[in-house]
């Protein structure tokens, strides 16, 4: 995957990439919004096509690793799971000065892409099982993208590792 060259350029360096890489997608512009059930209603879609990125640290066992982990919006992270799938002890959401340097995102505009070599990413099964097309805040709060799902799998390829909280 690429890098991200300047801050803040994620939105159109993300839309370079789809169009490169022949994807089926469209963008949506809507009100700024980070909260999942919101800003999925704006979309039209339903919340578990929502694809949540959560910046995380893994530590422990010599690891420390962060990680982009990506689960369908209806569902909750179990940072146990994660840790132990890398090899470490622990997990926990980063800082928010992590994130941005990592991400060059705020919190909520996060997409399921990983554009810096030392961010892993990551992504639970369950998002893509269920639909054929995932939604995302592109880099920017006001921004979505509704991509096809297997076009996401083949241009981001991200480990799948189920991570969700058991029901």
């Amino acid at each position: 995957m690429s890098e991200i060259i300047a801050p803040r350029d994620v939105h159109q360096h993300l839309l370079a990439l789809l169009e490169e890489n022949r994807a089926r997608y469209r963008v949506m512009e809507h009100e700024a919004v980070g909260k999942c059930e919101a800003v999925s209603e704006l979309r039209g879609t339903a919340l578990g096509q929502g694809a949540k990125a959560l910046v995380c640290k893994v530590k422990g066992n010599g690891i420390k690793q962060h990680i982009l982990a990506v689960l369908a919006a209806d569902q909750q992270a179990d940072l146990s799971r994660l840790a132990l799938h890398i090899g470490g002890l622990k997990a926990s959401l980063a800082s928010p000065a992590e994130v941005d340097q990592l991400t060059a995102c705020v919190f909520g505009a996060i997409p399921p892409f990983s554009f810096h070599p030392s961010l892993r990413l990551v992504a639970d099964p369950l998002l893509f099982s269920r639909f054929n097309e995932i939604a995302f805040n592109a880099g920017r709060l006001e921004k979505s993208v509704i991509l096809n799902t297997e076009d996401y799998l083949r241009i981001a390829r991200p480990e799948i590792v189920a991570f969700r909280r058991d029901a």
